[in-house]
């Protein structure tokens, strides 16, 4: 959709507004003064028309009821309203209490705009430009700026306003890194949100819903409803968010107020605790660039309690990652939101496109976290694609990244089937970097990537995509041990044939005649009271030549000291087993792996299959990987052959 004629005029003329406050505000403040500005001015213009009808409303009203809100925003005709009698032009009358007529016309809002203008921390821009003698002209400026629905429809000022909105984002790295996901690469998310579902978006007046659990400026749901749009006009998308710092939910906010949209569906706070303002909704879309690594220790304890307290029934039943790093959390949210899919009659479902770093993908051995968190989402065959992005393409990091689909309503040519594309080279270098940003996707890259994706429903494959079969990334974790052989260390006794120890063990006067008397009742008792590590490092040493010690019910003892672990793949069909069969077939897989690969080089060991685990990891760079030829041995040789006769010579010239 091509953005609205004479948009950039509107933005050219704010942009204009930000010269005023050079010098006395920082490059990186200008956003969080002229914004809020933007959004008073908006609401305004949106008012006038039924601004005395609502100041009359509320007089005849006065205390006789205590929630008007319904019914004043009934009379303005929005989701807000205003009972001041004040506007721009009036505060501009009364040169002398600009700040206080100023600031009481924005209490004035009703309590989700004034909510809105109060977490800009606009009292205090109010102050400062008040102190620096810029009030007056800066309300000046937006006095005369006409946003009228009639002149600005809601289309453009959604235009205007995310224009304004890149554009300060873009005068600070610190600003960008935090707030901003560059637009190419949600586009491509967007493209690849919505592919699947282009026919069913194509109804008279489609209904559907999206969420973003960490919607920052809200940049990742205005792109979409862009997006759909562009695909069916008529489409209604209703926009959902949550975001924790304050400002940047304020300018979410703005955004859907701008637009018509109800603004108390972006909410404040932490979507991961018990503070997810969407509680027991579910949405047909959801899309989101969490934080990386982001540290959930300070409110670690909440998380806990619902995985303990919950499991499956709330949100965090496959597992917790690691408290460095919250990425994971916000994938099991964003999958706890998704609509129920009914495969008989094809209707519910919904489908999640999520940015995540690498880690998520291979982080935590089998049984931890991590990959208990991964095991679920394949056992569930949730996961329909992995992409991955060129490195540098965020502000705040160089780092690779990746797109994950996620869906519950898979086509059927897709079942236990996962896609995979390598978009690592789809980038043309920027001309400017913008902090660790140095690349962009281009349009036509784009275009690559989407149709590599619908190939793959086809199972058109090519160097740069994949369709894998989900069991591929399985595998057995088992544990290898070896005897434990060990002689007594000589040195510890003394003549008298006691034991010359620190610590307490039974029979301690008794005589010994030999010291494999004193070694096998010393082991006999470690073994027992589990302190056989510590008697190993005092007091004994590895013999291979000894035998092999066993408890008191014959078994062999492990030497912890060499105890290994390895990946092996799970035997071939073993998803689809019933579980008694998959447990007789992972012990006889883990034998035959150590019957061929390692009995010949330690014939004594065997595999604790107690401690076998079931682990998933997802090998992305493994599936593009091309080996490189070797070189030529003759060439070899020439090439060093040649650099010693320049060593020669140039010793030579030095002699």
């Amino acid at each position: 959709m091509s953005a609205p004629k004479g948009f950039q005029d509107k933005v050219a003329l704010v942009w204009a507004v930000a010269d005023l406050l050079r010098g006395d505000f920082k490059p990186h403040e200008y956003g969080s003064v002229i914004l809020p500005f933007v959004v008073l001015r908006r609401l305004e213009c949106a008012l006038e028309d039924t601004k005395d009808k609502v100041i009359a409303k509320d007089k005849s009203l006065g205390n006789k009821i205590k929630d008007k809100e319904s019914i004043l925003c009934s009379v303005s005709g929005h989701t807000f309203y205003n009972t001041s009698p004040y506007n721009l032009s009036k505060i501009l009358a009364d040169t002398k209490k600009i700040a206080s007529n100023l600031n009481s016309y924005i209490y004035s809002f009703s309590p989700s705009a004034s909510e809105v203008l109060e977490k800009y921390g606009f009292p205090e821009k109010i102050k400062r430009l008040d102190e620096s003698q810029l009030l007056y002209l800066i309300v000046g400026k937006f006095a005369d700026l006409d946003l009228s629905e009639k002149t600005v429809s809601n289309e453009a000022m959604g235009y205007i306003f995310e224009e304004l909105l890149r554009k300060f984002s873009e005068m600070s790295n610190e600003t960008a890194g935090e707030h901003y996901t560059p637009r190419e690469v949600i586009r491509l998310m967007v493209n690849l949100l919505f592919i699947e579902d282009q026919e069913s978006l194509s109804g008279q007046k489609p209904i559907r819903s999206i969420y973003d659990p960490a919607c920052g400026t809200g940049g990742m749901l205005s792109i979409a409803e862009e997006h759909l749009h562009m695909m069916n006009p008529n489409i209604v998308l209703n926009v959902f968010g949550q975001e924790l710092n304050a400002e940047t939910w304020a300018i979410a906010r703005s955004d859907l107020m701008i637009k018509g949209q109800d603004p108390k569906r972006i909410t404040q706070g932490n979507s991961l605790t018990d503070e997810d303002g969407h509680a027991g909704t579910h949405f047909d879309y959801c899309i989101s660039n969490p934080p990386y690594g982001v540290d959930w220790k300070k409110y670690q304890q909440k998380i806990k309690d619902e995985a303990a307290n919950l499991g499956f029934r709330g949100r965090y039943g496959a597992g917790l990652p690691p408290v460095d790093d919250g990425s994971f959390l916000f994938v099991q949210h964003m999958i706890s939101k998704m609509k129920k899919y009914n495969s008989k009659d094809g209707e519910g479902g919904s489908r999640i496109a999520v940015i995540l770093s690498g880690t998520p993908m291979y982080a935590g051995q089998a049984g931890g976290g991590e990959s208990e968190i991964r095991r679920w989402i394949l056992d569930n065959d949730l996961l329909e694609a992995v992409i991955a992005l060129p490195d540098q393409m965020f502000y705040n990091t160089p780092i690779g990244t990746y797109i994950w689909i996620i869906t519950n309503r898979k086509t059927n040519n897709l079942k236990d089937k996962i896609k995979f594309i390598d978009a690592r080279n789809q980038w043309v270098k920027r001309r400017k970097a913008l902090g660790d940003k140095r690349k962009d996707i281009p349009d036509s890259a784009i275009s690559v990537i989407t149709c590599l994706y619908e190939d793959l429903n086809a199972g058109i494959e090519t160097e740069a995509s994949r369709l894998m079969d989900k069991s591929q990334f399985y595998y057995q974790r088992i544990t290898i041990e070896r005897p434990l052989k060990v002689k007594w260390k000589s040195a510890h006794l003394k003549q008298n044939k006691k034991i010359d120890i620190e610590i307490r063990i039974p029979n301690i006067g008794k005589e010994y005649e030999t010291e494999d008397e004193i070694l096998k009742d010393l082991i006999a008792w470690a073994i027992d009271k589990k302190y056989h590590k510590e008697i190993v490092k005092q007091f004994v040493y590895r013999d291979e030549s000894s035998e092999p010690q066993r408890d008191s019910s014959g078994n062999l003892v492990p030497d912890s000291n060499l105890r290994d672990q390895e990946n092996i793949q799970l035997p071939k069909g073993f998803l689809y087993l019933q579980p008694e069969e998959q447990s007789e077939a992972l012990q006889t897989s883990a034998n035959e792996h150590l019957e061929k690969e390692i009995h010949n080089y330690l014939p004594e060991s065997w595999i604790d299959h107690d401690k076998s685990k079931i682990g998933v990891e997802i090998a992305f760079t493994r599936q593009f990987f091309v080996p490189q030829e070797m070189a030529n041995l003759n060439d070899i040789q020439k090439k060093i052959s040649y650099q010693n006769s320049k060593w020669n010579d140039l010793i030579a010239e030095l002699l």
